[in-house]
């Protein structure tokens, strides 16, 4: 699998094929967002919520994909553009479960349940991935500077977050004594945590620092501040997801991934993440 994205990564940095911009890396874009749109469709009915089949996971991939759509240069000045097209979809999925919920409704009072419920699957799972890919598409230096350059971001995003979930794990399951949520997550401890904010502080500094010297621009408060905010919200965005599934009762958002669990548990957090090192990036 990291052998693959890695792939992907290289030919979507160099341009194979004269592809723009985000072509090799979208299709991985709309597999986790439409696959964990069906995943939280199963962990929804399998808990006696019914939720849109169709709306959630094709929603959550048109919303996710839409900033790649966006029809403007790439070197443009205003580096919130490109999420104009995802608000757009946004609204489009909200229409489109309400026409819906219209179209089938015939009493009861459980179709507002459904509606609704759909709208915030669609929503949860897709705009923090559309915030992903607006990362990749942020202009942030000249030509000059290369052409992983681009990549850059979504790389700090991704290694940064990662390595504070080994990290939580790794000290956690040695040292860890203090639970830090022992309804949600027994597994989770303090010491993780810490162990997790100390390695994604350091990975911040390895990738921006180190990786992305040729780079002019630099996330808002620096490798620093990135690592820790990132860091924080990576956590977060873990528990998050235990949250939807302890309430559900269910242990894992899937099985498609094997011993990994199911796209939403490989996401989880990188969805809160996202959007935070978008916005640093942005304001940087």
């Amino acid at each position: 699998m990291l052998a693959s994205f890695a792939g992907l990564a290289w030919a979507d940095a160099t341009g194979f094929a004269a592809a723009p911009p985000m072509a090799w890396l979208l299709p991985v874009v709309l597999v986790v967002a439409a696959g964990g749109g069906r995943e939280a469709v199963r962990l929804a009915r399998a808990a006696g919520i019914q939720l849109a089949p169709v709306i959630v996971p094709v929603g959550a991939a048109v919303i996710a994909a839409a900033p790649a759509f966006a029809r403007l240069p790439i070197a443009s000045a205003d580096r919130f553009d490109s999420l104009g097209p995802a608000a757009v979809a946004c609204m489009g999925v909200v229409a489109a479960a309400f026409a819906t919920g219209v179209a089938r409704y015939t009493g009861g009072g459980r179709e507002i349940v459904r509606t609704t419920g759909s709208i915030a699957a669609a929503v949860a799972i897709g705009l923090p991935l559309a915030f992903m890919v607006s990362l990749r598409l942020l202009p942030l230096g000249p030509a000059s500077a290369g052409p992983f350059a681009g990549l850059v971001p979504v790389i700090s995003l991704i290694a940064v977050v990662k390595a504070g979930d080994i990290a939580a794990y790794a000290v956690g399951s040695l040292v860890g004594r203090h639970r830090m949520a022992p309804l949600l997550s027994p597994g989770k401890t303090w010491e993780g945590a810490a162990a997790s904010v100390v390695a994604s502080v350091a990975m911040a500094w390895l990738v921006i620092e180190q990786g992305g010297g040729d780079l002019a621009a630099r996330p808002l408060g620096g490798w620093l501040a990135y690592g820790l905010c990132v860091g924080m919200a990576g956590m977060m965005g873990d528990l998050a997801e235990s949250l939807v599934k302890r309430d559900l009762g269910a242990k894992d958002s899937g099985s498609i991934l094997g011993g990994m669990g199911g796209f939403l548990d490989l996401a989880d957090s990188l969805l809160l993440a996202g959007p935070v090192a978008w916005l640093l990036w942005a304001l940087g």
